[in-house]
């Protein structure tokens, strides 16, 4: 494991992963499983692959069209404690994900740096015109190398550098959505609007997204170039766009696509009063999980437990519900390396709250206070950066 200090933020570089790293895991108790039928066909890599997605309602990111659940494939290459996933199942649980209905996936040229979108590319490949990839630009990536030099980058020149290594390790045509990973603090968002528009005209990029951006930079965003998708983290952990950014959202007709959806496995209930993190797990970095605050924020997941036992549900399952039940424009990318667990995850949307459930749930999980930070102050300062002007 390499510790040495990363010279830009001051962290170790097992926990400044914690930069790039920004999607949930779905582990959940359990092994509820959705029951969707698959109508399956061999494809020319041996693997039995539905010619069609089984049923799965969709839902509008703007004009795009995904599954109601995606698939968030960060973790595919390495997971949050720094264990290596094998390399064939993660390629089984994305066509398994897709012949049970899942459309959408997420990765980023940060994750590995670029090896995730190796995984997804070949992951994909049997049925790419059927699914929809989302990545992200943004980081100062050596395209070459993969090495991560300190800070942002999303100079006009390097996000078309970036989104032509994006189309080989990807082996597609086009990426489907494309998202700034954080805001460059030293590049117009105007610039970079312009940098998307012509890899739109280029038919390279269909459609495009921001992450954990500031509000003005969100509107200056979207008036200069349309955006579909706004990914911030979300979850009944973290409730703060429901302040500002998802009501921009709403008026400006963009989706949201929550990152950590199940509360880096907190809200699946795997983890108690006395987890501790290793040396090199991010989770170590976040106060929210410090053994002073931990016992106290359980609070929540004995509240998710008692409605998975009331909805005969899985605890994952209710939080995931549960965002899909704000907004018929919210699509949660659990992200998981078990096929299990993925199952259980997608079976969340068989999951239904009446509105007085819905008012119910949401005041209880509303008198619950959550203890400490969600990002070390480090990593903190990278969300909510406005764009310089013109």
């Amino acid at each position: 494991m390499n510790n040495t200090p990363n010279h830009q933020t001051g962290l170790p570089a097992s926990q400044d992963r914690r930069i790039f790293l920004a999607a949930g895991v779905g582990m959940a108790a359990g092994s509820l499983l959705p029951t969707f039928a698959t109508a399956a066909q061999t494809n020319g890599d041996g693997a039995s692959h539905s010619s069609r997605p089984s049923q799965l309602e969709t839902r509008k990111l703007g004009t795009l069209e995904v599954s109601s659940i995606g698939l968030g494939v960060q973790n595919m290459s390495r997971k949050y404690e720094t264990t290596v996933p094998y390399r064939p199942e993660m390629l089984s649980v994305i066509r398994e994900a897709f012949d049970n209905g899942v459309t959408f996936f997420d990765a980023a040229e940060a994750y590995g740096p670029h090896e995730v979108e190796r995984i997804l590319g070949e992951g994909i490949e049997p049925f790419r015109d059927q699914v929809v990839i989302a990545t992200k630009f943004g980081w100062n990536i050596d395209q070459e190398t993969g090495e991560r030099l300190p800070g942002l980058n999303s100079r006009p020149e390097h996000i078309k550098r970036v989104v032509e290594g994006m189309l080989r390790r990807l082996k597609t045509d086009r990426i489907d959505l494309l998202y700034q990973h954080r805001v460059d603090p030293d590049v117009p968002i105007e610039d970079v609007a312009g940098a998307v528009e012509e890899l739109m005209k280029e038919g390279k990029v269909l459609q495009w997204g921001l992450s954990e951006m500031g509000l003005n930079t969100l509107r200056r965003a979207h008036a200069a170039l349309p955006l579909s998708a706004v990914q911030n983290e979300y979850s009944m952990l973290w409730r703060g766009p429901e302040e500002e950014v998802i009501p921009t959202c709403e008026e400006l007709g963009i989706g949201f696509v929550p990152w950590s959806p199940l509360g880096v496995q907190f809200l699946t209930g795997w983890i108690d009063a006395q987890t501790r993190f290793a040396e090199g797990d991010f989770r170590r970095t976040e106060t929210r999980f410090a053994p002073d605050n931990l016992p106290h924020n359980l609070a929540l997941v004995e509240l998710i437990k008692i409605w998975a036992e009331r909805k005969n549900a899985a605890p994952a399952q209710i939080a995931l519900a549960w965002l899909m039940a704000k907004k018929p424009w919210i699509v949660p990318i659990p992200g998981t390396t078990s096929k299990d667990h993925m199952l259980q995850n997608i079976g969340a949307a068989g999951v239904r709250f009446t509105t007085s459930e819905l008012s119910e749930l949401n005041d209880a999980i509303a008198g619950i206070e959550i203890r400490g930070k969600r990002l070390p102050d480090v990593v903190q300062a990278y969300s909510g950066v406005e764009a310089p002007l013109p």
